[in-house]
């Protein structure tokens, strides 16, 4: 990285920390108009002229006046990063969180317990990040067949976009996964449900967001996750696995509505050791 180009990070850097906001998002950003990645940021010299280096600082701190109204750093940019995958994300689709990385590992994990071909249907799939994850991850491993569930016609236009983009062959179905999949049974279901508590005012980040995509429909937040529950049970076969996320404190309710129709019902922690996600079998 040139000195000048170090500079003008330097000084992004200093304006999100004055509002707590994490250094990466200024090194995002400031890749994101050199076009590089951010790792090339900090491994690649860029060498800039006097007038490159005025329109590279004047466009910077147009995107860091932007974040600092609290955007969040993917929809500016366009992208979101997920395991092995760059996402396209803009206003409609719930941006991809590490936490649900582990989810995917888990299932990636428990995909061994089934014959071939493996059958799996994503709920809620918005960005297509899970679906896509566990198609690229296993199609050069094993037989398995990816439907992803999306009812917001926002978000699926996302879901295509990334489908399109990672040229895989998973089937997109737009509609309530209350509703969809009649008469199908399937190995495998996993699910990131909007759980967030309806009595929960969100930090200003999350308001860009979309709210269908984020509030769970009731004041404890698992109105729309039982509902899911209930898809899954009709939609998988006996032995099959339910894997969802939630809230750090929405564990025990999860179980309690598992424990009709699943067994095998085990509490995953995220990154920080917080309860993330609960994995179960179908009876």
């Amino acid at each position: 990285m040139a000195d000048e180009i170090r500079a003008v990070l330097k000084s992004g850097k200093a304006r999100l920390a004055q509002k707590q906001i994490a250094e990466v998002d200024a090194e995002l950003l400031l890749s994101h108009i050199l076009g590089i990645t951010r790792m090339e940021l900090h491994s690649k010299r860029v060498e800039v002229d006097e007038t490159e280096l005025l329109r590279i600082t004047e466009h910077f701190n147009e995107l860091l006046d932007e974040r600092l109204t609290g955007r969040p750093t993917q929809y500016i940019i366009g992208e979101a990063p997920f395991r092995y995958l760059t996402l396209d994300v803009g206003e409609g689709v719930l941006i991809p969180r590490p936490e649900t990385e582990l989810l995917v590992d888990e299932v990636l994990h428990q995909l061994n317990r089934f014959s071939e071909p493996i059958s799996v249907v994503d709920l809620g799939s918005g960005s297509g990040a899970i679906a896509i994850s566990l198609a690229s991850e296993t199609l050069t491993k094993r037989d398995i067949n990816v439907i992803a569930v999306e009812q917001d016609g926002a978000a699926i236009k996302w879901l295509r976009q990334n489908i399109e983009k990672a040229d895989l062959p998973i089937r997109v179905v737009h509609g309530s996964a209350m509703d969809v999949l009649e008469g199908v049974k399937c190995d495998v279901v996993v699910a990131n449900p909007p759980y967030v508590p309806t009595s929960q005012t969100l930090p200003i980040e999350l308001t860009f967001e979309p709210a269908v995509a984020l509030f769970g429909g009731s004041p404890d937040g698992m109105a729309i996750p039982r509902q899911f529950i209930e898809a899954a049970a009709r939609l998988l076969k006996p032995g099959g696995l339910f894997a969802c996320e939630h809230n750090e404190i929405q564990g025990p309710a999860m179980a309690a509505e598992l424990a009709e129709s699943f067994e095998g019902i085990a509490l995953h922690k995220d990154l920080n050791e917080r309860p993330r996600f609960t994995t179960a079998f179908r009876k």
